[in-house]
């Protein structure tokens, strides 16, 4: 644990110091001086492309970052999280996520002195085992038909992780087989699933490690009870199947515990879809794409820690992020990604980057002494451009983005492709110079406007430019690379986390709002009046109207 405060360190205040000149530089004038910037500021790794260098940074920065790096131990750290030593302290568990895509005989990785590669590959071997029969027809239903559709129960990362890969990897899905996620307690959620299936040809995947998460469960439990409408008790067990370790409650659901996929503390909500989460994905698009997926993964891995800091991609976007977050003041980071299948990933990354890093305290119990995690945020590219883009461009917030572009589409239609990456290139252009205001006089002036109609525009179409964009190069939408982007970001916040200080894998914070639902809960469905004193004044008759709206709707 820092015993010292990130700002009191060495190469927080060289950096200080270094900003009070770089503040005052322009992406054009970066880029005119140094004509090679590109060749200089981008990296490959496990086949992606990083280009950085619209960033407002020099030599000098990223040499003072890397100092900064080094300086708060981020090696060493890194190395204790390969090795399964218990970096999350605060629950006292391991962080092996890395050790779910190596291969067995690549896996060093141990917990409490027990290697976990032979359980992790036991388990791989059951999802590649039940994958192959769903998806060849040897599983079927109460009736004897084929599985058609798969329906994924789960919450955070047991929903959020299946639901952006099966949608991103979608161009290799099973003819036979869609996918449906299932998540908010919201009744609409499962309401609007079930209207679209067909419960002979159904199967549910019941994710929740301890069987007792309390929006899965209510959902399961109301899937289940959809499903006894049509067909017997004895039939649970062929429609559904469970991610989970508790085999006692998983058994009393209807579930056969041989059809029960379990996964490991040391396995972060956030950082499971490595794991027996991922079933519904290797159950869409097949166990052989699977593989490939977590061997992408594997692939930045090895990168990661293996790399040099100075040609190591995850640092380095994680430093650039610092530079972004902690120096240029920008409160958030947009995620634009040029790809339709790729619309889930910003949420994704929500939970990856903000559950893992938004804490106040860092490891030895003070409070921070800088900002840490910015809002993350974003959507499809094309559809951001005319959306929230004129904010970016022109607002009075400075908000990096991080563009994410495709090289291969996977589809044939003439011109898509290019108009696409187009707008892609141009954009990260257009963010970085900026159009100043002689080039806008220059441009109203060959339209022949008269000077003053002129003079009244040129401040509303002038652009400053100078805002800050990563672009990262996929050569396809292949398993592969969508297994390596993946981990890029896991490192990436895990590097982030390390500078500052924090543990990236709790999420106390999540636990009160839970805590006060039960509670809650009960007062809602009680048919005495809750006690006023146990809340605020403000949530007493919140909890008043609700009970008042539930009494109408059962009267009439």
């Amino acid at each position: 644990m820092h015993t010292t405060a990130l700002t009191d360190t060495a190469a927080f205040q060289a950096l200080q110091a270094h900003h009070a000149t770089a503040a005052q530089w322009h992406l054009r004038d970066l880029f005119a001086r140094q004509p090679d910037r590109f060749e200089r500021m981008h990296v490959r790794a496990a086949g992606l492309l990083l280009d950085y260098s619209k960033n407002r940074l020099n030599a000098d920065t990223l040499s003072l970052l890397m100092s900064l790096a080094r300086e708060r131990g981020v090696e060493a750290l890194r190395d204790a999280m390969f090795s399964g030593e218990k970096i999350n302290f605060t629950e006292q568990r391991a962080v092996l996520h890395t050790a779910l895509r190596a291969p067995a005989d690549a896996c060093d990785a141990q917990v409490d002195g027990q290697p976990v590669a032979a359980e992790v590959h036991a388990v791989l071997e059951h999802i590649r085992e039940f994958s192959e029969r769903v998806r060849g027809g040897q599983w079927r239903g109460y009736t004897g038909r084929e599985i058609t559709d798969i329906v994924n129960i789960g919450i955070g990362g047991s929903f959020l992780g299946p639901q952006m890969v099966c949608t991103a990897l979608r161009d290799y899905r099973h003819a036979r087989l869609t996918a449906h996620f299932v998540s908010n307690v919201d009744g609409h959620d499962l309401d609007e699933v079930l209207a679209r299936i067909d419960p002979e040809t159904t199967l549910f995947i019941v994710a929740s490690k301890t069987f007792t998460t309390q929006e899965t469960m209510l959902n399961a439990k109301s899937a289940r009870a959809w499903f006894l409408q049509h067909g017997k008790s004895e039939d649970l067990a062929k429609h559904f199947v469970a991610v989970s370790t508790n085999a006692k409650e998983v058994s009393a659901f209807g579930i056969d515990t041989e059809n029960m996929f379990p996964f490991w503390d040391w396995v972060g909500g956030r950082y499971s879809v490595w794991s027996a989460i991922g079933l519904p994905i290797a159950l869409l698009i097949g166990y052989d794409h699977f593989a490939q997926f977590l061997a992408g993964a594997h692939a930045m891995d090895r990168h990661f820690r293996e790399a040099p800091l100075e040609s190591n991609m995850p640092v380095i976007q994680a430093l650039v992020g610092i530079w972004n977050r902690n120096f240029l003041d920008s409160a958030s980071l947009t995620i634009a990604p040029y790809h339709q299948w790729l619309r889930f990933f910003p949420a994704y990354l929500q939970q990856l980057d903000m559950e893992s890093n938004g804490k106040r305290i860092t490891r030895d119990g003070t409070p921070v002494s800088v900002e840490t995690c910015p809002a993350i945020w974003g959507d499809v590219g094309t559809n951001g451009q005319h959306a929230y883009f004129q904010l970016l461009h022109q607002g009075t917030d400075i908000t990096p983005i991080d563009f994410i572009a495709v090289l291969k589409p996977s589809h044939a239609i003439a011109e898509h492709q290019e108009a696409l990456l187009a707008n892609c290139f141009a954009q990260s252009e257009a963010f970085m110079r900026g159009k100043d205001a002689d080039e806008v006089r220059a441009d109203l002036q060959a339209q022949g406007l008269p000077e003053a109609e002129l003079a009244a525009l040129i401040p509303h179409k002038t652009f400053d430019g100078n805002r800050p964009s990563n672009t990262l190069l996929l050569p396809e939408l292949s398993p592969h690379a969508l297994g390596a982007m993946i981990a890029l970001y896991e490192h990436k916040t895990f590097v982030q986390g390390a500078i500052w200080g924090i543990n990236s894998f709790d999420q106390w914070g999540v636990e009160l709002g839970k805590v006060l639902a039960k509670t809650i809960l009960a007062e809602l469905k009680s048919d005495t009046a809750p006690d006023a004193s146990r809340h605020d004044a403000s949530t007493s008759a919140l909890i008043a109207l609700a009970r008042e709206a539930a009494r109408a709707a059962q009267q009439g």
